[in-house]
């Protein structure tokens, strides 16, 4: 068999694989909360940046039903703001890479194949100007949930915090803006990193999603156009005043 024929089979049964691998993994949403079907509803936005990705919230949502003792901490905490960033990641490798431009390759590896995993932080970063305008250069999508669905992402998102004699434990400083690091919970690794994170607390909310997908922002983006019918936001839409219901 001449050696591009070889070749052209190899990458046909790769790709064959990565597709089926895809279907496989793929999470259902649930109907009965997503997409929502009355005007009571709660907007979230998906917020990638390239090489990660976060949930922003409104802060005075964060207090709702399925909130538990971190989120109240939180929303107390940063109550100057009018909306929440929420990302999570592995904690050398997160909270010493502000930028790409301060990428480590072996904190990197590290982080993705350490046997076992590493453990997660979340960062929470307070926001006092609209989405658009906090994240200028972002790709940015919103993503309106029934009531229902946003108690459970509340749920989920505050089951992700380690707690400390009943209180989130704060680590410092985050990266950017008015923002802490706080220890999480949950192992990060190759197959969880910050992208699977947010698009878990989407799935908690009756988002449909595709983890192989989800593994990057370009892919976790492309999966929310393509199974749940969405679109990126640019300009004014993607900036509504979140002290606002």
């Amino acid at each position: 068999m001449k050696p591009l024929r070889r070749l052209a089979l190899a990458l046909a049964g790769l790709a064959a694989a990565l597709l089926a691998l895809t279907l496989w993994t793929a999470r259902a949403g649930d109907p009965s909360l997503y997409p929502p079907s009355g005007p009571d509803t709660e907007t979230v936005f998906l917020v990638s940046h390239g090489w990660h990705s976060g949930l922003v919230l409104r802060r005075e949502s964060v207090t709702g039903e399925g909130a538990g003792a971190a989120l109240r901490n939180i929303a107390t905490r940063f109550r100057a703001y009018d909306a929440l960033e929420f990302g999570w990641g592995e904690a050398r490798f997160y909270r010493a890479t502000p930028t790409l431009a301060a990428f480590d390759w072996r904190l990197a590896l590290s982080a993705l194949f350490r046997p076992g995993g590493n453990d997660g932080v979340i960062q929470v970063v307070g926001l006092a100007r609209p989405v658009r305008e906090s994240f200028p250069q972002a790709d940015i999508v919103a993503v309106p949930l029934s009531r229902a669905g946003f108690a459970r992402l509340l749920a989920r998102l505050d089951a992700g915090f380690r707690l400390t004699d009943g209180q989130p434990a704060a680590l410092g400083p985050g990266l950017y803006g008015p923002s802490l690091f706080y220890a999480g919970q949950g192992r990060f690794s190759y197959s969880n990193v910050c992208n699977h994170w947010a698009a878990g607390l989407l799935n908690a909310a009756g988002v449909p999603i595709t983890p192989v997908l989800d593994t990057h922002p370009a892919g976790l983006l492309a999966d929310l156009r393509w199974r749940a019918g969405l679109t990126i936001l640019a300009g004014p839409e993607a900036g509504p005043d979140l002290s606002k219901p």
